[in-house]
C-alpha cells in the first residue's frame, strides 16, 4: 500500500466542494434564454445530457482500464475549457460545443471519484467508513453549491458571463487538487481475456436483484432531481414578475438556491440518525416520494408557496446517495466498478434527455415558458413517479435491499 493513498480521503471532499462552485447553476436558464429562447434552453440541457450520456460508459471503462487519477483530470480540464465557452459565446452553436465538453466533465468524474474514495478507504482498511465519507463529502458538496449559487446570482446582476468566468477559476483549483491525487491500488488485477471478465461482472451486476434495485431507484431519483432544477427557474421568474420583480429573478434564484443546499447541510447532519432509525429501505423511499410531491406542487400551483417546496429539492439527495453508494460498493469487482456507477448514471441521464426533448417538442418556442406548458410536463412525471415508487415499495418487501448492518439493529 502507498502511504499518500491516505490523502486521497481528505483530498475527496475538497474536491466535490470544488467541482461544485458552479456558479452558473442558479442563473443558467434564465441566461440561455434571454439570450436565445425558453425551448432552446431546454434543448441546450439536453445536449449537456446527451454529451454525458454519449461518454459516460466509456468514461467508466477509461477509469478502469487507464486508472482514476487520469480519468478525473480529464475531466477537469475539458469541464474548465467548457465553461469558459459559456462565459465569452453569444450563439447556439458555441453553447452547444460548450455543453459538450462540460457533459464529458460530467462523464470522466461520474462513477470515478466515488470508486476513488472506496478503494482508498479499501486500501487503507477503513471501508466501513464509506457511508460516513460519503455524506463528509456530500456535506462539503452542498456548502460548495450554497456559496456558489448566491455568488453567482449576484454576479449575473453585473455581468450575466461572470458566473461562468467564475465557475472557471473554481475549475481550476480542481485540477490542482486532482492532479494531487494518488492512484489506488486495485485488489484484483485482470490478465489476458480481461474484457471477457469484465462483461462478465457487469452481467452478474445485472443478475443481482439488490442491485437492480438500487439501478432503478437511482435512475428515477436522478430524473425527479433534476425536474426542479430545469423547471424552476423559469417558475421563479414568472412567481416574481407578478409582484413586478422580475429584474431580481437572477438574484432571487440564487439566494433561494443557497438556501436549498443550507437545509441540506443541515439534514446530513443527521442523515445517519435517520438512516439508523428508519432503515434503508424505508429512508430511500421516503426520499423518493419528497421528490415526487415536489413536482407533484409544482404541478398544482405556480403562486410563491412553491418556493419553499423548491427549497426542500436537494434533500432527498442527502438522504440518499450516500448510502446508495455505501450499499453498492462492496458489491462491486474494483475491475468494473466505475463502468457499473457510470452506465448507472447513463441509464438516468438518457431517461431524463429523452424526457425533456419530448417536453421541449410540446412546449411554445416563445422566450418565455408558459407556466401551462411547466404543469402539463411535470403532472405527467408526478403520475409515473407515484406508480413507480409503489413498484419499487412493493420490491422492496421481497429482496435484501437492506444492508447487514441493518438487520443486526
Amino acid at each position: 500500500m502507498k502511504p499518500d493513498v491516505a490523502n486521497n480521503i481528505s483530498l475527496y471532499r475538497w474536491s466535490r466542494f470544488l467541482r461544485s462552485l458552479t456558479f452558473w447553476q442558479a442563473v443558467w436558464f434564465l441566461y440561455f434564454q434571454d439570450i436565445l429562447s425558453g425551448a432552446q434552453a431546454i434543448l441546450l440541457y439536453v445536449v449537456l445530457d446527451v454529451a454525458v450520456t454519449t461518454l459516460e460508459v466509456p468514461s467508466g471503462y477509461m477509469s478502469d482500464r487507464l486508472g482514476r487519477r487520469k480519468a478525473l483530470i480529464a475531466s477537469a480540464i475539458v469541464t474548465l475549457i467548457g465553461v469558459t465557452l459559456l462565459g465569452f459565446g453569444s450563439s447556439f452553436a458555441t453553447f452547444a460545443a460548450a455543453q459538450i465538453l462540460i457533459g464529458a466533465g460530467s462523464a470522466f468524474s461520474s462513477g470515478t471519484d466515488e470508486a476513488m474514495l472506496y478503494e482508498s478507504l479499501a486500501a487503507t482498511g477503513r471501508e466501513d467508513e464509506i457511508e460516513a465519507q460519503e455524506v463528509i463529502a456530500w456535506r462539503y458538496s452542498f456548502i460548495g453549491l450554497a456559496l456558489s449559487a448566491v455568488t453567482g446570482g449576484a454576479l449575473s446582476l453585473i455581468d450575466p458571463s461572470l458566473p461562468f468566468i467564475a465557475t472557471g477559476v473554481a475549475m481550476a483549483g480542481l485540477l490542482w487538487v486532482t492532479w494531487r491525487f494518488v492512484e489506488p491500488p486495485r485488489t484484483s488485477e485482470m490478465a489476458e481475456g480481461a474484457e471477457l471478465l469484465r462483461l462478465s461482472h457487469l452481467g452478474s451486476n445485472f443478475r443481482n436483484p439488490v442491485l437492480l434495485w438500487f439501478f432503478t431507484l437511482t435512475v428515477l431519483m436522478y430524473c425527479f432531481s433534476h425536474l426542479p432544477f430545469v423547471f424552476g427557474q423559469p417558475f421563479i421568474l414568472e412567481a416574481l414578475n407578478d409582484v413586478g420583480f422580475a429584474s431580481s429573478a437572477p438574484l432571487v434564484s440564487g439566494i433561494i438556491t443557497a438556501l436549498m443546499m443550507g437545509i441540506s447541510v443541515a439534514v446530513s447532519l443527521y442523515a445517519l440518525q435517520l438512516r439508523n432509525r428508519l432503515g434503508l429501505p424505508l429512508l430511500l423511499l421516503s426520499a423518493f416520494g419528497l421528490q415526487i410531491a415536489i413536482s407533484g406542487v409544482m404541478a398544482l400551483t405556480e403562486s410563491a408557496v412553491v418556493l419553499v417546496f423548491l427549497l426542500l429539492r436537494m434533500v432527498p439527495d442527502a438522504l440518499s446517495r450516500p448510502f446508495i453508494l455505501g450499499r453498492i460498493q462492496p458489491l462491486l469487482s474494483d475491475d468494473s466498478r466505475a463502468t457499473w456507477l457510470s452506465l448507472k448514471s447513463f441509464v438516468g441521464r438518457l431517461a431524463f434527455a429523452a424526457a425533456l426533448a419530448i417536453g421541449a417538442v410540446s412546449t411554445t418556442d416563445a422566450g418565455l415558458m408558459p407556466y401551462e406548458d411547466i404543469a402539463r410536463i411535470l403532472t405527467i412525471a408526478t403520475v409515473i413517479g407515484i406508480a413507480a415508487l409503489a413498484l419499487l415499495a412493493a420490491a422492496a418487501r421481497k429482496i435484501a435491499v437492506a444492508s447487514p448492518k441493518d438487520s443486526n439493529c
